[in-house]
């Protein structure tokens, strides 16, 4: 799903009006009758419900929530923050519309359909009545703002943030700059949903805007009028479910790839058997581990489906160069290789991991202690051939490899990860918060699942087994293959932290929850609406 500028999402509702003959009159009444729609899903007990409204076309779309609101036979009391008069266009038509507008009787005496229109001398009397009210909706100021917030207006942000009754913005919260790309300044309404339209806005995915979901729903606007200049999009589940749909009755561990996994040392033979049965959990047909001969056995007890191939090892117990023929022997007949996790910083061993990627042409995963054999060596990783290499470092080993401060990086982490996509040719998985998954030709994409529970050890592990397994059964789909990795890897932690909670969160957790996630992406690409964060 392509993020778009608020000028560009100006653009994009006149274009579908002018050339696409959707009045914008309409594009309104859909906007405000989805927000009403998942209001009414997120909240059926809620009896009353406040709107606050400002007088540009954000009020207008809370004044078809209030509409909405009242024909579904619910309490509403809106608040105009504006004299009417001073209404211009299609909100003028929506405040037209609205049912008898009158401040009696008093609120104690409504009923389920009442409705109330706060505006004028009334407000500093009966206002407070509309912020104690069971759900608010925000509809102050859209995505067309630009700081500073009026007096007005952000004392009634200061409300909206002093109220016990969950938000619901509309469009995104008010006094949110829409392409700030990180934390807002000044006056900004809280928000425990969003409810947008069309395409996200830079602040939707980076701005931190709400502690619920962001919804993002069709309006009507046009698919061909949708164009953006940032190059940037964000991962949805109807990118994914094309990966995982059902799979035909004549099916065969063969049809659905073989990975490699090259990796583990003394003291960390768990990391390559987390990525190999990550592989196999995530729908590979077979998955090998070639590890020390000396951690084998640990390995091959990790599961039974997985199978093992011994290495020659090092003094210090991990993968001895003298290993390298019978990689390349191993690596003959699989469909994607991943090398690197456990694979320790052992120089002979890192001289290894650089032979193996000199040689081999197949698609290839490669991560942890494989991408610092790579520190200040970075043109080595360039694109040979046809070859699909994939690149999934946290911030520290970005650092090392580009010989920028991991505080540089984190500042213009889209940046970084285009520039070193396209200078290697390689498809980079910059990992953290937000993560960045960018395409040899700069077409960046973010991912909004995860949580802080999973900054625990091994869950890199789990994702390159992830990448290679979906790599594996979609050799034509391979950047599609990488994304539903990334975006399926946050959804399972986002499932196990359901059941364990940040703290106690552990890798493993991931891989159990993976059927779940799994389930959650098709139910949600068949729904209307797209959620995202």
């Amino acid at each position: 799903m392509k993020i778009v500028t608020a000028a560009e999402m100006r653009e994009i509702d006149r274009v579908t009006s002018e050339q696409f003959g959707v009045p914008s009159l309409t594009l309104m009444e859909n906007a405000g009758s989805v927000v009403a729609e998942f209001v009414l899903s997120a909240y059926p007990k809620g009896k009353t419900f406040g709107v606050i409204c400002g007088k540009g076309n954000n009020g207008g779309d809370g004044f078809v929530v209030a509409r909405k609101l009242h024909e579904a036979r619910r309490e509403v009391r809106l608040l105009l923050l504006a004299d009417p008069t001073g209404l211009r266009g299609d909100a003028a038509k929506n405040f037209a519309k609205l049912p008898t507008k009158s401040a009696a009787p008093p609120f104690d005496q409504l009923r389920p359909g009442s409705f109330v229109v706060l505006k004028g001398s009334e407000e500093s009397k009966l206002a407070p009545e509309v912020f104690a009210c069971d759900v608010l909706i925000d509809a102050i100021l859209g995505s067309g703002f630009r700081p500073p917030v009026s007096r007005l207006y952000a004392e009634a942000i200061a409300k909206i943030n002093a109220a016990i009754a969950p938000v619901i913005a509309v469009d995104i919260p008010s006094g949110a700059d829409a392409d700030v790309m990180g934390e807002q300044t000044g006056a900004v309404a809280r928000a425990d949903a969003i409810v947008t339209f069309t395409a996200p806005r830079p602040a939707h995915i980076f701005g931190n805007l709400t502690s619920g979901p962001t919804v993002v729903a069709p309006i009507g606007s046009a698919d061909d009028a949708i164009r953006s200049s940032l190059n940037l999009n964000v991962i949805t589940p109807h990118e994914i479910v094309p990966l995982i749909g059902p799979r035909p009755h004549d099916s065969n561990k063969g049809m659905y790839g073989h990975v490699l996994v090259v990796g583990g040392s003394l003291g960390k033979a768990g990391a390559a058997a987390m990525a190999g049965f990550s592989a196999l959990r995530a729908g590979a047909g077979l998955v090998t581990v070639a590890t020390p001969r000396s951690v084998l056995a640990t390995v091959a007890g990790f599961h039974p489906e997985l199978m093992t191939e011994p290495l020659e090892k090092t003094e210090v117990g991990s993968i001895s160069l003298r290993a390298l023929g019978r990689v390349h022997e191993l690596a003959d007949n699989k469909t994607v290789l991943a090398i690197g996790p456990g694979i320790s910083r052992y120089s002979e061993t890192a001289e290894l991991v650089r032979a193996v990627l000199n040689s081999e042409k197949m698609p290839i995963v490669l991560d942890a202690d494989g991408l610092n054999a790579f520190e200040r060596r970075a043109g080595h990783l360039n694109k040979r051939g046809a070859r699909t290499l994939v690149l999934t470092p946290h911030p520290g080993e970005m650092a090392r490899l580009t010989g920028l401060s991991i505080p540089a990086i984190q500042r213009d982490r889209i940046g970084v990860a285009r520039t070193f996509a396209k200078q290697h040719e390689v498809i980079l998985v910059l990992k953290g918060d937000r993560t960045i998954v960018a395409k040899p030709d700069g077409e960046a994409w973010v991912n909004t699942t995860g949580n802080p529970g999973m900054a625990t050890g091994g869950t890199g592990d789990i994702l390159t087994g992830m990448i290679a397994g979906l790599l594996a059964q979609n050799p034509k789909r391979e950047f599609e293959s990488v994304m539903a990795a990334v975006y399926l890897h946050g959804l399972a932690g986002d499932v196990a932290r359901e059941s364990m909670g940040e703290h106690s969160l552990v890798a493993t957790d991931l891989v159990k929850a993976l059927p779940e996630a799994f389930r959650r992406v098709r139910t949600a690409a068949a729904e209307r609406w797209v959620k995202i964060g």
